[in-house]
């Protein structure tokens, strides 16, 4: 009786795992609830009071991207929370509050905002500077960390009043965070130590009187958000080409949710066309297809070219970047048209490579029009491990990618290209393989169309 009750109990507590298990695998995939490419990733908001005031106090925001390839793009951050004690800002500086509210009750002075949760938005770069602050008026615009780490921040100073001398004075409440869409989410505003800055040189240090901060990380679940772009994959040494997989942005379908595209061959102008997003009709119906072509191998080093094609016809994207798993990565890298940097990795061992358009030549992805895609190219040499190195299983190959900080749709292993039958079995004298590899290259690169 007592084996058949304790039976039970390990019966019901491993139903009970099971349930819980299966309830946080459905509701919180690897991608939505931690990035192993950028654990550490967040953007952090910061309020520093350095002035008080017969009514408030003068604060300092700072709004710091800590993310190392999402960036924040046109039309910008807005930054939203809740007064606790009936704060009105008295004024601003390097923002505006997107709302005044109702003033009504303020007969002599009328505050910059009245709101109970107002919303605050970034001013142009071309703002005059009586409405500036320091470090302001990027209009909303966040570069990523580890592209650009003194472009990936922004601040705003804000006078904050309507406080009686007995009033605590509170951080606000329930921070929120679009940037520019949904898919933040911000832990509570707490008080931390008050930030230091340095004087004379470093010599003296000075703080503020008060610092409350909070963190903001990105869901693409909360999103909401369908992929934004795909991966296809050819060789040198098979003429077959790995397409993105069918639909990965949504389906040619009629209906609310999808994307209006363009063929061809059709007699509709894109002016005829209302929407934000008009994108070239495909089998992948993505904005953004990433392309990976094995191109040539030598005696210590492999070529790689890279070609990121926009499909949108009502898009440029702005200093785009691509993020690249592969193991590969782990030998020197030369990129001849984009900028690139590794990454740190953190629980796997492959490298991962970030690159990025070079300024004022292919640092914004431009538009397609009906005559052609808008694309960026750049070819990647790559030093050889001669211990690790092989053509085979997909090993030259990427394992996963990023454009613009989304992930991007993978076509299935059993569809990448393979080496020609036999070759991965049998082993050729090293002079044989070589041949074979120059004759390859030079009689299918010509037929893949690629731009190769």
């Amino acid at each position: 009786m007592v084996v058949r009750q304790k039976m039970e109990l390990v019966r019901s507590s491993v139903q009970s795992f099971a349930l819980i298990l299966i309830s946080l695998v459905s509701c919180c995939t690897i991608s939505d609830c931690y990035d192993p490419l950028d654990p550490n990733g967040n953007i952090a908001v910061t309020f520093d009071i350095h002035e008080w005031t017969t009514d408030g106090y003068v604060a300092r925001v700072t709004i710091q991207n800590y993310y190392q390839y999402r960036h924040i793009d046109k039309p910008g951050w807005s930054l939203g929370w809740e007064w606790t004690n009936k704060e009105v800002i008295w004024s601003m500086s390097g923002a505006f509050a997107i709302l005044q509210g109702d003033c009504t009750s303020f007969k002599f002075e009328k505050p910059h905002s009245c709101q109970p949760n107002p919303v605050i938005a970034d001013l142009l770069p071309e703002t005059l500077p009586a409405s500036r602050s320091e470090d302001c008026c990027r209009g909303g615009v966040l570069a990523a960390w580890a592209i650009d780490p003194s472009n990936s921040f922004s601040s705003f100073e804000m006078k904050v009043g309507n406080l009686n001398i007995n009033s605590t004075v509170s951080p606000p409440a329930n921070l929120t965070l679009l940037a520019p869409g949904p898919g933040y989410t911000c832990i509570p505003v707490l008080e931390t130590e008050p930030t230091q800055s340095s004087e004379i040189g470093g010599r003296r240090k000075v703080q503020v009187y008060r610092t409350w901060k909070s963190k903001c990380t990105y869901s693409s679940f909360l999103a909401n958000k369908k992929p934004v772009c795909c991966v296809s994959l050819s060789t040198f040494y098979n003429p077959t080409v790995t397409t993105c997989p069918e639909c990965s942005c949504g389906c040619r379908e009629t209906g609310q949710n999808s994307v209006p595209c363009i063929r061809e061959d059709s007699s509709s102008s894109l002016s005829d066309i209302i929407g934000l997003d008009i994108v070239k009709c495909t089998d992948h119906m993505c904005p953004v297809r990433v392309h990976w072509h094995v191109k040539n191998i030598y005696l210590t080093h492999w070529r790689v070219k890279l070609t990121i094609s926009n499909y949108n016809y009502k898009r440029n994207y702005s200093n785009w970047n691509v993020l690249v798993q592969h193991p590969g990565f782990s030998q020197k890298i030369n990129t001849y048209s984009f900028n690139c940097t590794l990454l740190p990795t953190f629980g796997f061992t492959d490298k991962v490579a970030l690159f990025w358009g070079l300024q004022h030549y292919n640092n914004e992805l431009l538009q397609s029009d009906e005559k052609q895609l808008g694309s960026v190219k750049t070819e990647i040499l790559l030093e050889k491990d001669l211990s690790t190195f092989t053509l085979s299983n997909g090993w030259a190959l990427p394992r996963r990618i990023y454009f613009g900080g989304e992930e991007c749709e993978m076509p299935l292993p059993d569809t990448f290209p393979v080496l020609p039958n036999g070759s991965s079995s049998r082993k050729l004298p090293h002079c044989l393989f070589l041949l074979l590899i120059i004759c390859w290259t030079s009689k299918i690169t010509s037929n893949l169309g690629f731009d190769i």
